[in-house]
């Protein structure tokens, strides 16, 4: 009975944090993952997940979270990167293109010196928190649950790694959302290049969470339509593995799913199809809440406090080396801040950052960089955990 409500509380919650999201512009600001985080985190408070649970159910619950983990992260990524267009992108301003590769060449580098600082704080697999690192940094919470799936990495230890990463970047939106984006305009004083107007309303239509008429009798169909896509997409990459490896890996998949995914989206009629994006997002929050359930802060013991340095290290430096290179390059602050906050914290937090600061022009670029961040931050990530082990 006690497993049957928990299923029932991983199935029902997300819904509940998207009719919030809708209703509560506090939802809207804080983000529905950071709710759906911290919902988990309370349920595992809660001594729900473990009180009076014995061997046996302890054991089937592990078993019903994992096949959770295992499934919601790759029927998302398909549906989150379905409707973008990447080839609008590669049209927009070479400005952009700057803000993008700085961003990425210093996360990049930030999370490699922050390897080197503090993989000797006895915790392991060290490489693969880096690689995740690198992922969520480059397009946010799918990429960090791509890169977690397939690395395999311990729940207790993402849902830590997520908190303190929460626990980084939110202090920043607040300064950035609260006027401390003048102080980005004082340090990069420079002129602001002209968009597209046709790629602004492109891209506006996507990346950014608007689940009203999710259940439209004309829209239902059609993002259902997108749902099925992704399951075949899955049901692809779970044969790829099985024919290459005899198992199911969770790297196999999950790259197979995202490659699918990129080249789909240059069909056009796929790339319309509507909600794609809004029901990724249900299954994200989905995993999220599975994720967090399972925090346990008492087994980290002295590691919680490396990934703490490490996580506001790479947040610190990336940061500073981004707009170091976006001064090189001569690109305005109001780019520079939504570059970085759409690696930092994705597309969803774009529309917000550019209300506050009121310069729509750079709304196509920060949702751009966002969803390009979507598209490779995992082969950056999977990539970034081999090198390292290399070292």
């Amino acid at each position: 009975m006690r497993i049957a409500i928990i299923v029932s509380i991983y199935l029902l919650v997300p819904f509940c944090i998207v009719f919030a999201f809708r209703r509560w512009v506090f939802v809207q600001k804080v983000g529905s993952v950071v709710v759906a985080y911290a919902v988990g985190i309370l349920l595992s408070l809660s001594g729900l997940m473990t009180i009076n649970l014995d061997v046996d159910q302890v054991a089937r619950l592990a078993v019903i979270q994992k096949w959770f983990m295992n499934i919601t992260v790759p029927l998302a990524i398909p549906l989150m990167l379905l409707s973008s267009d990447f080839r609008l992108w590669a049209k927009s301003l070479p400005k952009t293109i700057f803000a993008l590769l700085g961003g990425l060449l210093a996360v990049l580098i930030a999370v490699i010196a922050g390897f080197f600082v503090f993989r000797n704080g006895n915790t392991e697999n060290f490489e693969d928190l880096s690689a995740m690192m690198v992922g969520i940094y480059t397009g946010g919470t799918m990429n960090f649950a791509a890169l977690g799936a397939a690395l395999q990495v311990d729940s207790t230890v993402m849902t830590c790694l997520m908190t303190f990463e929460m626990l980084g970047t939110f202090p920043l939106l607040l300064f950035v959302v609260c006027g401390g984006y003048r102080l980005f305009r004082k340090i990069l004083p420079f002129p602001e290049d002209e968009g597209s107007s046709a790629i602004s309303k492109r891209l506006r239509d996507n990346g950014v969470e608007c689940y009203d008429n999710m259940l439209h009798r004309r829209i239902f169909p059609l993002t259902m339509l997108g749902l099925f896509l992704s399951i075949v997409f899955l049901v692809i990459g779970a044969g790829l593995s099985l024919l290459l490896t005899g198992t199911l890996n969770e790297m196999i998949v999950i790259l197979t799913v995202t490659t699918l995914a990129i080249v789909a989206s240059f069909n056009d009629k796929i790339r319309r199809l509507p909600k794609t994006f809004e029901l990724g997002m249900i299954f994200i929050l989905m995993f999220s809440v599975v994720v967090a359930s399972q925090f346990n802060f008492y087994t980290l013991g002295t590691n919680g406090l490396t990934l703490l340095y490490y996580v506001l290290f790479v947040m610190v430096v990336s940061m500073s080396l981004h707009l170091l290179f976006c001064r090189l390059f001569k690109v305005h602050g109001d780019l520079f801040v939504v570059a970085n906050i759409g690696l930092l914290c994705s597309p969803p937090f774009i529309p917000p950052v550019v209300g506050a600061m009121g310069n729509k022009k750079v709304l196509v670029s920060g949702l751009a960089i966002g969803l390009v961040g979507y598209a490779i931050g995992t082969y950056l990530g999977i990539t970034m955990s081999y090198f390292l082990r290399l070292l």
